[in-house]
C-alpha cells in the first residue's frame, strides 16, 4: 500500500493554500461553492475556528481552518516586503523596517494566541492596549515604539480571530482591506499620534484607533488577516504624513479598484480581441479574463462584441459565457449588453410570419433576466411572438385572422412606449423592428381575411370554455346590460355599497368583469384582480405583492390606460397592508375625480389566504379600505353568497348589495347563436335554434359549446362532400346528433355540478328522473336546488335538460 511522502504532502498542502488564496481574491463565487461542500452551513463570512468542535468529525473543515491560519500569518510578511519596496520607489522615502518587523512579530504572536478561546482573545487585546498606555508613560521612545509595534501586532492578530470571517476581501481584494486596516484600525492611532509628537497623544491615538478598529472591524478572515498584517507592517514603516496621504489615496485606487490586476487583464483582453479578428471569436471566449478573475471592478472593452459575434457561429459557447458572467462574476452588465445586441440581431432577421412566431423559442432564454435589466421592448417582442404563434395554431383561417389582431395592437402600443424611452439609440432600433413586424403581420392578416372568405368551411367563431376577452372575442359577449347599468348606478352613488356579483359556474361573471371598462362611464375605473392567483401566496407579503401587481397590470390594459406607481417595496415587505393602504391613498390623490372599482374575482379564495397565513389581516385591510378610501369601491365576484361562507365574512362585509348573474335572456341567447359576430352567415334552421335554446335554457357556456360542436359537425360533412357550403343549414336533427359530443366535451362542467351536491340533493334528483314528485319533506332541498339553478321553481323538473341528460347518463354508468 503506497503512502504519500512527507515532502509530497507538504507541497500538496502549500498548493492547496495557494489555491485557496487565489480563490479568495479571484474566484469568490467558486470559493463559496467549495465551502458548501466542506460544510453545508459554512460561508465565506464564517470563522472556521468557531466550529472547532466539529474538527474531529470533519477533517476537511479542520484542514481548511489550518490553511486559513497559515495564510493570515505568512502572507502579510511577504506582502509587506513587496509593498515596502513599492513605497520606497514611489515616495523616495525610507521605510522603517524596525517598527514594521516589530509589528509583524506582534502580529504572529497574536495569531498564535488567537487559537485560544474567545474570552482569552479579549483579555489579550486589553493587555495589548494597556501595554501601549504604560509604555507611553514610563518607557523611552525606542522602547515605546517596540512596545507599540508588538502591542498593535498582537492586538491586530487577535482582532482577526475575534470577528473571524472570510468575507471582506473575498470581494474586493487585499488592498481594500489594507485601506480599511490602515484607516480604521491603525492609521487613526499611529499616524495621528506620531504627527502630534507627544507620547500621551500617541498612546491616546493608538488606544482610540484600536477601540475603533475593534468596534468596526469585524475581521474578514483570510483576506482581512492578510490585509491587517500588511497594513500594520506598512503603516508603521512609513512616515506619518504619507500614511494618511499616499497610503490612503494610492491604496484606495490600487486596492479598491484592483488596478494592479486590471492593467494586465486589460492588455490580455486587447490581445484576445485583436487575435479574434483573424479567427473565430467563439474559440477565444474561453480565454476572457472573467474566466480567471471573477471580481474585475474596472471595465474591459470589446467583451460584449466578442460574445455577440460568437453567438452567430457557436450559440452554445456564447450562452455558456453569458450564463457564467451572470451567475459567477460581477460582469452582469456586460452579459446584459450582449443579450440585448444578440436579441436585436435576431429580431432584425425576421422576414416572414413564421420567423416572428419562432422568435419566442429562439430567444426565450432572455426572460431569465429581470425586465428592469433589459429595459422596455424585448419582453414585449417575445409576447408578440407568442401571440403570433398562438394565431398560427388556430383551427381556422378566420380564427387566425382574429388572433393576429392582438399582436398588431401590441406593436402599435409598443411604438408609443418607445417614443418616450430614455435610451434613444435602443428605442430607434426597436422602433424600426416594430415597423417591419407591423408590415409583416398586417399583410398576413389581410391574406387570412381573404382566405377565410374563400374558405369552403363555416367560420368557427364560437368560444366555449375560457372567459371572453374583449381584445380577442370582440363583440361575442351578449346581453347583461341590466347588470352593467346597476353596477354603474351603485358605484356613482353618494354612499356606494359593497357589490357582490354571484352566480353559478360559467355563467359569464369573469367575462362581464372583463367587458365592464367598455360598458361604464369614463370616471369609473374597473380593476379586475383574480384572487385565484393571489391566493396561491402562502404569506401576507406574497399576497399583497400579487394583489398590487395585478392592479397595476390591469390598469395598463384598460381602454383608457392608467399607469399606476409601484408601492414601496421595503414597506410592503415590512408591513404589507398598511403599505397597501398608503399606496391606494396615493393613487386617490393623483387621480381625483375617478372612482376605482376593485373587482375581486373568485373572492371565496380569500378564505384560503386566511387559513394559510392564520391571519385575518386581508379582511381587516378590506374593511379599512371600505371605511377610509372613499374613491375605492369593492366588487366581489364568485359562485357563493356570503351566507354560504364562514360566519366571520359577515363581520367584515357590511352593507353588501348582491347582484345575481343568471342565464341569458332568450333574445340574447338567440343573438349569440345566430349573430356571434358581424357578417356571420345564417347557418341555422329555426327549429335548430329553438332546440338549442330548449336544451341549454340559455346557459351561456352551454350555448357556446353546442354551437361550437355544431359548426365542427357541419364542417366535417362539408369536407366529406355530404353537404354544400352555399346551401347548408343546421337542423334539429343535427342538434340531436351532437348531444353525446356536448356531454363528453362539457364533462368537467357537468361533473362539478354533481360533485357539489349533497347526498340529499342527489337522492331527490334521482327520484325526479324516475318520475317521482318531491314531498313536503323535500322543501328545503328543492329550495336549495332552485337557488343553484338546477330545478325549476315548482321543484319537479330540471331547468337545463342537458344537465338532466348528463346525470341520467352518470347514474346509468354507476349502475
Amino acid at each position: 500500500m503506497s503512502q504519500t511522502s512527507p515532502t509530497s504532502g507538504f507541497w500538496n498542502y502549500v498548493a492547496e493554500c495557494l489555491r485557496l488564496l487565489y480563490w479568495i481574491y479571484f474566484k469568490p463565487y467558486t470559493f463559496q461553492h467549495w465551502l458548501r461542500d466542506i460544510h453545508p452551513e459554512l460561508k465565506p463570512t464564517d470563522n472556521p475556528f468557531n466550529r472547532r468542535t466539529e474538527f474531529r468529525t470533519n477533517p476537511r473543515l479542520r484542514r481548511y481552518a489550518g490553511q486559513v491560519w497559515w495564510l493570515t500569518v505568512l502572507v502579510p510578511i511577504f506582502a509587506v516586503l513587496l509593498v515596502a519596496l513599492v513605497y520606497i520607489l514611489v515616495s523616495g522615502k525610507s521605510f522603517n523596517w524596525f517598527i514594521s518587523l516589530i509589528f509583524l512579530l506582534g502580529w504572529i504572536i497574536g495569531r498564535v494566541l488567537d487559537r485560544g478561546s474567545y474570552r482569552n482573545r479579549l483579555v489579550i487585546l486589553f493587555v495589548a492596549i494597556l501595554t501601549v498606555f504604560l509604555a507611553a508613560r514610563f518607557l523611552s521612545s525606542v522602547a515605546f515604539f517596540v512596545a507599540l509595534g508588538v502591542a498593535l501586532g498582537v492586538g491586530g492578530g487577535v482582532r482577526v480571530g475575534v470577528g473571524g470571517s472570510v468575507r471582506g476581501s473575498v470581494r474586493v481584494g487585499v488592498a481594500l482591506d489594507v485601506t480599511f486596516g490602515m484607516i480604521v484600525g491603525v492609521t487613526f492611532g499611529v499616524a495621528g499620534g506620531v504627527a502630534g509628537g507627544v507620547a500621551w497623544d500617541v498612546v491616546l491615538g493608538v488606544v482610540l484607533g484600536m477601540m475603533v478598529g475593534v468596534a468596526f472591524g469585524v475581521a474578514f478572515g483570510v483576506a482581512f488577516g492578510v490585509a491587517g498584517g500588511v497594513a500594520g507592517g506598512v503603516v508603521l514603516g512609513m512616515t506619518v504624513g504619507v500614511a494618511f496621504g499616499v497610503a490612503g489615496g494610492v491604496v484606495f485606487v490600487f486596492g479598491v479598484l484592483r488596478v494592479y490586476f486590471w492593467l494586465p487583464e486589460l492588455v490580455w483582453m486587447l490581445i484576445t480581441f485583436f487575435i479574434s479578428r483573424w479567427k473565430s471569436s467563439g474559440s477565444y471566449l474561453q480565454y476572457l479574463p472573467p474566466w480567471f478573475d471573477e471580481l474585475i471592478i474596472l471595465p474591459l472593452p470589446f467583451m460584449d462584441w466578442m460574445i455577440v459575434e460568437a453567438y452567430l457561429e457557436n450559440p452554445v459557447i456564447a450562452r455558456k459565457t453569458i450564463d457564467y458572467l451572470i451567475t459567477s462574476t460581477n460582469k452582469q452588465k456586460v452579459a446584459t449588453q450582449a443579450i440585448i445586441k444578440i436579441a436585436i440581431d435576431i429580431l432584425n432577421q425576421c422576414r416572414r410570419l413564421g420567423d416572428i412566431a419562432d422568435i419566442s423559442y429562439q430567444v426565450s432564454w432572455i426572460t431569465s433576466l429581470p425586465q428592469q435589466k433589459i429595459g422596455i421592448g424585448l419582453p414585449q417582442f417575445l409576447d408578440i411572438s407568442q401571440g403570433v404563434r398562438a394565431s398560427q395554431e388556430a383551427t381556422s383561417p378566420y380564427r387566425q385572422y382574429e388572433l393576429l389582431q392582438l399582436p398588431i395592437d401590441s406593436l402599435y402600443e409598443l411604438k408609443n412606449i418607445l417614443a418616450f424611452a430614455k435610451n434613444a439609440s435602443l428605442a430607434t432600433q426597436l422602433g424600426s423592428i416594430a415597423n417591419r413586424w407591423l408590415t409583416i403581420l398586417e399583410t398576413a392578416q389581410r391574406t387570412l381575411a381573404e382566405t377565410a372568405k374563400q374558405s369552403q368551411e363555416i367560420r368557427q367563431v364560437y368560444i366555449a370554455g375560457n372567459s371572453l376577452d374583449p381584445t380577442t372575442a370582440t363583440n361575442r359577449f351578449k346581453g347583461r346590460i341590466d347588470i352593467f347599468r346597476e353596477i354603474e348606478t351603485l358605484t356613482l352613488s353618494d354612499q356606494p355599497p359593497v357589490l357582490l356579483l354571484y352566480g353559478g359556474r360559467r355563467t359569464g361573471k369573469t367575462s362581464a368583469l372583463k367587458y365592464l371598462p367598455d360598458k361604464v362611464v369614463p370616471n369609473i375605473v374597473p380593476l379586475l384582480v383574480d384572487l385565484q392567483g393571489a391566493a396561491s401566496a402562502t404569506t401576507l407579503k406574497g399576497f399583497a405583492e400579487n394583489l398590487s401587481q395585478q392592479i397595476i397590470n390591469t390598469a395598463r390594459r384598460l381602454p383608457r390606460k392608467i399607469h399606476l406607481p409601484n408601492p414601496d417595496a421595503y414597506k410592503l415587505a415590512e408591513d404589507p397592508f398598511p403599505a397597501l393602504q398608503t399606496w391606494l391613498a396615493e393613487i386617490e390623490r393623483s387621480n381625483s375625480g375617478k372612482r376605482f372599482l376593485l373587482c375581486l374575482d373568485e373572492y371565496e379564495r380569500l378564505s384560503e389566504v386566511v387559513t394559510a397565513t392564520n391571519s385575518r389581516a386581508p379582511l381587516n385591510f378590506i374593511r379599512n379600505l371600505l371605511q377610509h378610501q372613499k374613491q375605492w369601491i369593492l366588487l366581489f365576484s364568485g359562485s357563493h353568497q356570503l351566507s354560504e361562507l364562514e360566519p366571520y365574512w359577515t363581520d367584515y362585509l357590511i352593507n353588501t348589495r348582491a347582484l345575481r348573474m343568471s342565464y341569458l335572456q332568450e333574445s340574447e341567447a338567440r343573438e349569440l347563436i345566430t349573430q356571434p359576430i358581424e357578417d356571420f352567415s345564417n347557418i341555422y334552421e329555426l327549429s335548430a335554434v329553438d332546440l338549442i335554446i330548449q336544451l341549454t335554457c340559455c346557459q351561456p357556456y352551454l350555448v357556446q359549446l353546442m354551437c361550437y360542436e355544431l359548426v365542427e359537425f357541419l364542417n366535417k360533412d362539408i369536407r366529406a362532400n355530404r353537404r354544400e357550403l352555399e346551401t347548408i343549414k343546421a337542423t334539429a336533427q343535427d342538434v340531436q346528433e351532437i348531444i353525446p359530443i356536448v356531454l363528453e366535451r362539457g364533462d368537467q362542467y357537468f361533473r362539478e355540478i354533481w360533485n357539489n351536491l349533497t347526498e340529499n340533493d342527489r337522492n331527490l334528483l334521482q327520484r325526479i328522473i324516475q318520475g317521482e314528485t318531491p314531498t313536503p319533506q323535500d322543501k328545503g332541498t328543492v329550495r336549495r336546488l332552485t337557488r343553484k339553478e338546477i330545478l325549476t321553481q315548482e321543484g319537479n323538473a330540471f331547468q337545463v335538460p342537458l344537465v338532466q341528460k348528463y346525470i341520467e347518463q352518470l347514474l346509468e354508468e354507476e349502475n
